[in-house]
């Protein structure tokens, strides 16, 4: 067996330092009950340190009613199932032995923590994966279908709950791929409005799962309807009003660009291709701002970030994807080139802008892990100064980063 390059070591550590971190300040159990993992959507550092056994402070919490209390983030958990999977991937490169786990031998593998996750997300959910948002499903049904994957890759039979999952939720999609406004998904059970965030990861679902004259109506439907001509990027979705008329929202996110990308590679062929290399130039000449440190004489830039809540999660998205074109043969090699320069200078300064955290702190209780700036091109000194809530969004996305640069340099 070949050792990995030196860039892809360091990558693969500072990916599992990330992993470590965030399970370590927004993991827990759902409420007391055992089998469950759930993240926090916010880190409180002024929280004061509990007392006494794990599961009184659970027993505490219950009685309180806190632990429902929070904002329920739906899509938030299921990107970060997303991730674990990430990490599963690595450590299964890693020998998958109990030693090369990321969180150490006496901790369950990245692989069982998403499955526990998926548990979570149900119990949390009122008992069902349906919710009132397509976009959040498919990101979800994505995951279980990777994290289904990683299964087969350990020779472990997957979840059979997995496969239900999808069966479930591949219904809802069915119901919300219609020809209103000429195709396209429904972002929410309003159905007013058809979206990129919603038909992208529907069409790689879709993709993924043997249905492909789904997908590529549905990816023709983008290009109809939400490709922008001058940008070559796609906008963010058709509304549909009381009187008939359509209405187009021009706005540009980053991350609707990473699930088309990933449909289009899922598909392939010639005209899809060559719009998936389109579409990594197109990302880097209008999502992209200069690089913490850049000189004029060497001008470097990183993907643009969208902040915090659901914008905190936004550019990891798009580099899950770019990470995807990076490595991928069939797409020519500047297109490549860009895709990875992308993805491993964003990472990069994710990683240099991080604050780690010390036993002298009042989050000592965490020495060593770290938070990670919202932005790319600052650092998390500014964007989250020592005592600042930390929101679970933001995290996930520097952790995607990292998880997709170590993806590049280890393949």
């Amino acid at each position: 067996m070949t050792s990995r390059p030196a860039a892809g070591s360091v990558w693969h550590g500072r990916a599992s330092h990330a992993a470590r971190s965030v399970t370590a300040l927004f993991g827990r159990k759902l409420l007391f009950l055992p089998g469950t993992h759930l993240a926090a959507v916010a880190w409180n550092p002024g929280e004061p340190v509990q007392s006494g056994p794990a599961w009184l402070h659970a027993l505490r919490r219950l009685a309180s009613g806190s632990a429902l209390a929070h904002p329920w983030h739906y899509w938030w958990q299921a990107h970060y199932v997303d991730c674990l999977v990430d990490t599963g991937r690595r450590e299964l490169g890693s020998g998958a032995t109990p030693a090369a786990r990321f969180n150490g031998p006496g901790n369950p593998s990245a692989g069982q923590l998403a499955s526990r996750l998926v548990t979570g997300i149900r119990l949390r959910n009122a008992f069902t994966f349906v919710n009132n948002y397509y976009d959040d499903m498919a990101w979800l049904a994505l995951a279980t279908l990777r994290l289904d994957a990683l299964a087969e890759e350990t020779r472990k039979p997957g979840r059979r709950r997995n496969a239900r999952v999808r069966k479930t939720l591949v219904l809802q999609f069915d119901a919300a791929s219609t020809d209103d406004l000429g195709g396209g998904v429904f972002w929410s059970k309003k159905r007013d409005f058809k979206n990129t965030p919603a038909t992208a990861p529907v069409a790689l679902f879709y993709a993924r799962t043997g249905q492909r004259a789904k997908a590529q109506s549905l990816l023709d439907w983008l290009d109809r309807t939400l490709f922008d001509l001058e940008q070559r990027l796609y906008l963010d979705g058709a509304r549909l009003d009381a009187a008939g008329t359509v209405t187009v929202d021009r706005a540009v996110y980053t991350y609707n660009q990473g699930p088309v990308l990933g449909a289009l590679l899922e598909l392939g062929g010639e005209a899809n291709l060559a719009r998936a290399a389109e579409l990594v130039d197109a990302v880097d000449r209008h999502l992209t701002v200069p690089a913490p440190g850049a000189g004029d004489a060497a001008p470097r830039t990183v993907l643009r970030c969208d902040g915090t809540g659901d914008g905190g999660l936004f550019t990891g998205i798009l580099c899950r994807y770019l990470a995807l074109a990076a490595t991928d043969g069939r797409l020519p090699e500047p297109a490549r080139a860009t895709a990875a320069r992308l993805v491993t200078d964003t990472a990069q300064a994710f990683w240099d802008g991080r604050r780690t955290l010390d036993a002298g702190t009042p989050a000592g209780s965490h020495p060593g892990r770290s938070v990670f700036s919202l932005h790319a091109a600052q650092p998390a000194d500014q964007t989250y100064p020592q005592g600042a809530v930390v929101e679970l969004s933001t995290q996930l996305q520097a952790w995607m980063t990292l998880e997709a640069a170590a993806a590049i340099t280890g393949s």
